[in-house]
């Protein structure tokens, strides 16, 4: 059976995992979070305890971290795990990262005759767990065919968006997008119920016209209108402000990079700040944006 090392058990992390585990593969996972790495473990990873350890005889090493910082303190440096790592390993960050960390992460380990690729994801927590999620892959064909079999199983598209880094590049344009027609949508809802209408109804009918979106499609954000989605759950668990945030975050430095102009994205940036000012909201997922826009009781 082989062995995949895997890294980051959280809200994404973990249904990728145990997806792989479901393809048959022997999957050796490690997380700080002691917690997450049992529940793991009785999705049928086998524990490791430590980075090292975890590594030991996979073929291919997984991660699915917080940030770039976490990336490079797990991987690179004189204490990083590609120098633990044999020779031809395959290495598939799946983290959402700067490109230029990405690209920093492929050039170190061809450097040791390692394979690597950064293939950030999108879909949200439900795909993870539907295994149905879509990989942005940047680097160079070969390492991106050899890591085909492994995304497969956790995911159902795969685009080769170009070289090193052009994964995260795509992910960020992705997600910048996300965060708009978010905004976008729960602003229409909003102004559709402080003028009678019943957010189900008006949902409907925005999804049959010309403003249809994935927002209002799959993850709808206004309380009592979808089932299965953070807004039917008090907004917990899915794809934190926080983390949107750091996309966001991500995105401008980019559009900076490249002198791109990027209006919308940063007064969703300036949006999500403002949402995100309370800690507390900041754990929410980040469809709780429709919280921005809510009247209090009796307003």
């Amino acid at each position: 059976m082989e062995n995949i090392a895997f890294f980051g058990l959280g809200n994404m992390g973990a249904p990728m995992s145990a997806n792989l585990v479901r393809a048959g593969y022997r999957v050796t996972a490690f997380d700080p979070s002691d917690a997450a790495l049992r529940r793991a473990v009785d999705k049928g990873c086998v524990r490791a305890e430590s980075a090292l350890q975890a590594v030991q005889g996979a073929s291919a090493v997984i991660s699915m971290l917080p940030g770039g910082d976490a990336v490079k303190s797990l991987y690179l440096g004189q204490d990083g795990l590609l120098r633990a790592l044999a020779g031809n390993t395959l290495v598939i960050d799946c983290s959402t990262i700067a490109a230029y960390d990405a690209r920093q992460l492929i050039i170190a380990a061809g450097e040791l005759g390692l394979r690597a690729i950064d293939a950030p994801v999108s879909g949200g927590t439900a795909a993870a767990a539907a295994g149905t999620l879509s990989f942005m892959c940047g680097g160079d064909k070969e390492a991106v065919d050899a890591a085909r079999p492994y995304l497969q199983a956790m995911g159902a598209k795969l685009f080769h968006a170009g070289p090193a880094g052009a994964g995260q590049v795509a992910k960020i344009c992705n997600n910048m997008l996300l965060a708009i027609h978010m905004i976008g949508t729960a602003e229409a809802l909003q102004l559709g119920v402080d003028n009678g209408l019943d957010p189900v109804v008006l949902s409907e009918i925005m999804k049959a016209s010309s403003g249809g979106n994935w927002s209002l499609e799959k993850y709808n954000p206004y309380p009592g209108v979808m089932e299965k989605v953070p807004a039917a759950n008090g907004y917990a668990g899915g794809f934190s402000v926080a983390l949107m945030l750091k996309d966001l975050g991500l995105a401008m430095d980019t559009a900076a990079a490249s002198a791109s102009s990027t209006p919308l994205g940063a007064l969703a940036k300036n949006l999500y700040q403002l949402h995100g000012s309370c800690e507390e909201n900041r754990r929410l997922d980040f469809s709780s944006i429709q919280n921005l826009f809510r009247r209090p009781a009796g307003g």
